[in-house]
């Protein structure tokens, strides 16, 4: 199989890898694709946003698969330029992709279909806002709507605060706030017309949003993650498949709207149950590269299955025992602004310890240096027997790992390796 992955961050790489590894894979390309990626695929300068351009490369390159990974070009409709082509493509439709795309429409689609969420206010003027922050009172949990990368979200005691960041956006979703460890939950969604969807979910996993250790600072893209989860509760798999997945799948189905790819569904254990806080319509980054590290199965097959409507004929994807984590590098003034061009040291000393592979999210090749090129820089993966060894390793591959200004959180499945360790 040929493939080509879409993108330019640390889950493209993280896919490109994936598929590099896979037995029934022949060629791996990638449009954009950063310095990691280039070491596992070859790189073609096109940019992701551009459908038409997307699709024209993979007509010409001849493509069996392409992988669309982050969510603006699936918002934009960039998979469906390059079904139009008659190629096979991973990633849901323009309007399958608003799931993510808009928190209002989620909201509706998750009300129809039943699915337990917080309570939430759309909210379009300042007043709606303020009344909406006074209704459902502190924490307040304040939403863009559209998409903001993972940092459009604010939660806060602070009503000022809150009320300026709604104020900041078109329209923002204002919602209870939710209590409870947070999980995400990924699963591989196909759809065909004469048995409707299929749904494989993959083992859970934990992200960590904040900046600083302790879960504080504001929100980012994510600085971490790890699976599995020694902590989660029997049968929650089982039980966001039956309340939560299978039933927002088949709601968009009903509309006339299939959604066919990977469904992320951020869930919040709270003392009522679970709780929806979020989909996207695509991998979660950095979630993504420890899960990839675990898969056992080869990837090609179960994202050309879903893809073309036959997810129900290929075997559900298997895990390898053990744990993985991911520990995120980031540059200088990351969340809120980043710097580039810092020369990066250390990434194939890290490279050769036992256990550790690097991803690249934010890379750059300049002057014959690998330098840094956005917030989240890197992503160090750690996989061990289980999640102390794996957490050691990748804290380790940190340690070797030099460039001007980073940063990183020390406390990545601190609390859960305990458990295990």
């Amino acid at each position: 199989m040929r493939t080509l992955v879409i993108g330019t961050g640390g889950r493209e790489h993280a896919l490109a890898r994936a598929l590099a590894h896979d037995p029934g894979v022949a060629e791996v390309h990638a449009a954009p694709g950063n310095p990691g990626i280039a070491t596992v695929a070859t790189l073609h300068d096109v940019d992701p946003m551009d459908g038409e351009a997307v699709a024209a490369l993979a007509e010409r390159l001849d493509i069996d698969l392409v992988v669309v990974g982050p969510e603006a070009p699936l918002v934009a409709g960039v998979a469906d330029a390059v079904r139009a082509r008659g190629i096979v493509c991973f990633g849901p439709s323009r309007d399958a992709a608003m799931l993510e795309g808009s928190k209002a429409f989620a909201k509706d689609v998750m009300a129809a279909a039943g699915v337990p969420t917080a309570r939430a206010v759309v909210c379009t003027t300042d007043a709606e806002a303020a009344a909406a922050l006074d209704e459902l009172g502190s924490p307040y949990v304040v939403k863009d709507d559209g998409l903001a990368a993972g940092k459009g979200v604010v939660v806060t005691d602070d009503r000022d605060l809150a009320l300026t960041h709604a104020g900041r956006c078109d329209r923002v979703v204002i919602e209870e706030y939710l209590d409870g460890p947070e999980v995400s939950l990924f699963a591989l969604c196909g759809w065909n017309e004469a048995d409707g969807a299929t749904v494989y979910p993959l083992q859970p996993a934990q992200d960590f949003k904040r900046i600083f250790d302790g879960d504080r600072g504001p929100n980012t893209g994510g600085m971490g993650a790890y699976t599995p989860l020694p902590w989660a509760p029997d049968g929650l798999v089982e039980d966001v498949v039956r309340d939560v997945l299978q039933p927002t799948v088949d709601e968009l189905a009903r509309r006339g709207t299939p959604f066919s790819g990977l469904l992320y569904a951020g869930l919040a254990l709270t003392s009522r149950g679970v709780r929806v806080i979020e989909f996207n319509a695509r991998f979660g980054d950095p979630e993504t590269q420890p899960l990839l590290a675990l898969l056992d199965s080869p990837l090609s097959p179960l994202l050309h299955a879903a893809a073309t409507g036959t997810l129900a004929d290929v075997p559900a994807p298997v895990f390898r025992d053990g744990a993985a984590v991911a520990v995120v590098m980031a540059s200088r003034g990351y969340p809120e602004s980043a710097t580039k061009g810092d020369v990066i040291l250390g990434v194939d000393e890290a490279e050769a310890l036992e256990g550790v592979h690097v991803i690249h999210a934010g890379t750059a090749e300049s002057g014959g240096h690998l330098v840094t090129a956005g917030g989240r820089v890197l992503a160090v993966v750690g996989t061990g027997a289980d999640l102390a060894t794996a957490r050691a390793a990748a804290y380790s591959g940190v340690g070797l790992i030099d460039f001007d200004g980073a940063q990183h959180r020390t406390d990545i499945a601190a609390s859960a390796s305990v458990q295990t360790g």
